[in-house]
């Protein structure tokens, strides 16, 4: 059963900040969220391309995840990543356990084209 925007509780979401992307998965909700799991419809690499980032550890089981709580990592630089080609229309199903019990289950579609224009000052040197 699909849930309402209201419903959902576990996101992930890539983030963009002067030219690096990230990935976070973070807990909206005011409860507990138990063995989360994030899948992605395709496999997709970061960090250079050298590591397989949809088979890290914190996308297979979150044992628990406080409500406010997000956990983040480095995707790559946003110029590596469009370079290498990678996939830029990625879906991730996100699955939880609520401490209540109840399991829920839904998709979220991300287009990281989005990011691939964006102007920004890298790190270290000064605002424009």
């Amino acid at each position: 059963m699909p849930e309402s925007a209201a419903d959902l509780q576990v996101i992930v979401d890539f983030e963009f900040e002067r030219g690096l992307l990230s990935i976070v998965v973070r807990n909206l909700g005011d409860r507990s969220a138990l063995d989360v799991k994030v899948e992605f419809d395709k496999p997709f690499k970061g960090l250079g391309g050298a590591r397989e980032m949809n088979r890290l550890a914190l996308f297979t089981r979150i044992r628990f995840l406080a409500p406010g709580k997000e956990i983040r990592t480095l995707l790559d630089s946003s110029a590596a990543y469009f370079a290498r080609k990678e996939p830029t229309r990625l879906t991730a199903t996100v699955s939880y356990r609520t401490a209540a019990g109840e399991r829920r289950r839904h998709a979220i579609t991300h287009d990281l084209s989005i990011y691939r224009d964006l102007a920004y000052v890298p790190e270290g040197e000064p605002d424009a």
